[in-house]
């Protein structure tokens, strides 16, 4: 049995369009978030692969952000997902592709096509994860009865949209040598800080809870503060060149609130020990 179809598992399209993922070292993108955005967003380099019945388009794009590669699948029945990879991680992947391609070899000399019949319990043959930034990538080989398939999943750390894409596992190599054309002419370099970042912090006040993470694009390193209340979340975003400025307008306003409190406390301990007049 041949590994076909092999996305027939429940593989749910991710969204048509991702937005408001920031940060992630030139990999971000304001994609499809409304015609503004559409218009400063360049393509740069496509590739067009056509793995048994559905067809992969591999984008190299930049816009205001820096550049990074769009990874689409379209299935048979033409439903979208796709998947977007900064040029360090498209080259991280593209490494991982390789191992996952041996590994899969090796199973077809040992055991064979894959068996409907012996179909492991979770489906799962190997996985990897990759990191970036606030962004988390899971490879999956899998198997179901219809054969074997690389999973590749998109999240971002607590919440935001999830997206997905399943490669057939015959098809690894060739999305790889895919790949690797692209990074050797657009490079893997994201630019930006070099360094470690520091990491994240948590603060709960009563029922509110406050992230605040540090990450970078090709614009600079930024702090991301989310405010998370039951299935209530936003955030914003301040750029590390205003983070001193932004601490001495927190701080005057700490220093302004404890002089305004001294003060109502001493004004209201006067009253309290000034003797009332009496009657003559």
């Amino acid at each position: 049995m041949s590994d076909v179809g092999s996305i027939d598992e429940g593989v749910s399209g991710g969204p048509k369009y991702v937005v408001g993922m920031e940060g992630g070292g030139g990999a971000e993108f304001d994609s499809g978030k409304g015609q503004q955005s559409q218009q400063i967003e360049q393509e740069l380099a496509t590739k067009m692969l056509q793995i048994q019945s559905k067809r992969f388009y591999l984008d190299v794009k930049q816009n205001r952000r820096g550049r990074f590669i769009k990874v689409a699948e379209i299935g048979a029945d033409g439903r979208r997902s796709q998947v977007y990879l900064a040029l360090s991680t498209a080259a991280e992947f593209r490494d991982h592709l390789s191992t996952f391609s041996d590994y899969y070899a090796s199973l077809v000399t040992q055991t064979g096509p894959p068996n409907p019949e012996n179909v492991p319990e979770d489906g799962k043959l190997k996985s990897e994860m990759m990191i970036k930034d606030n962004r988390r990538y899971y490879l999956d080989l899998k198997e179901n009865a219809r054969g074997r398939f690389l999973r590749v999943s998109q999240t971002i750390t607590r919440g935001g949209p999830r997206s997905q894409i399943a490669i057939p596992a015959q098809g690894m190599i060739e999305f790889r040598d895919a790949l690797t054309d692209l990074l050797e002419e657009f490079g893997t370099s994201d630019g930006g800080f070099k360094g470690e970042l520091p990491e994240e912090r948590h603060m709960k006040v009563d029922n509110k809870n406050f992230y605040f993470d540090i990450g970078q694009n090709n614009r600079g390193i930024y702090m991301r503060i989310s405010e998370v209340k039951s299935n209530f979340r936003t955030a914003i975003t301040v750029p590390e060149k205003c983070w001193i400025r932004f601490r001495d307008i927190l701080t005057d306003y700490c220093e302004k609130m404890k002089k305004s409190s001294d003060t109502s406390i001493t004004a209201e301990n006067n009253i309290q020990t000034t003797p009332s007049n009496s009657l003559k």
